[in-house]
């Protein structure tokens, strides 16, 4: 058995309980370099916990996903926070879930534009990365360093994401 999923636009406030959304907020901007760069400043906080821990900076490529997609497992980090931004101007999904006892519940799908990146809090639960359409780029920001910061759940049954791009979501 499957359960469909519906597909939310993203934004600050509904995006809260899983971390941050990342994108040029005009109420964070500031003026640097003698006036000749806007700065959206603090836009994400980068966690990285443990003994020996840092942050990197690294590039994901994400092939797109064949829709309708079933959800079948989540992840999420212990011991550090993950930021993705697009490197494109290309509509992505984010696929996120509350904790209810050490397992994600029911998944959320929320598609973000282009110019939207996310920062999953720590030991939030949440699908790898979902391209759509196209192969995409992302810069990520996450921890590296000692211990074991990847969990994984694997559902008893599917949670189904209708395709993006079908005329029911626009």
């Amino acid at each position: 058995m499957s359960h469909m999923l519906s597909i939310e636009p993203l934004t600050r406030e509904a995006f809260a309980p899983f971390g941050s959304v990342i994108e040029a907020d005009p109420a964070s901007m500031r003026f640097i370099n003698g006036g000749n760069t806007e700065r959206f400043h603090a836009l994400a906080r980068v966690d990285a916990a443990g003994e020996g821990a840092g942050v990197i900076i690294n590039i994901f490529r994400g092939q797109p996903r064949v829709f309708p997609y079933s959800v079948t497992m989540m992840e999420r980090h212990p011991l550090g926070s993950q930021s993705f931004s697009p490197l494109r101007d290309r509509p992505w999904l984010v696929v996120v879930a509350e904790d209810q006892g050490d397992r994600p519940g029911r998944p959320r799908v929320f598609i973000a534009d282009g110019r939207q990146g996310v920062n999953y809090g720590r030991n939030v639960w949440h699908h790898p990365l979902m391209s759509v359409g196209a192969v995409s780029e992302f810069i990520v920001v996450d921890r590296e360093g000692p211990g074991n910061n990847l969990e994984e759940f694997h559902y008893d049954e599917a949670f189904v994401i209708p395709d993006p791009s079908s005329e029911e979501l626009r």
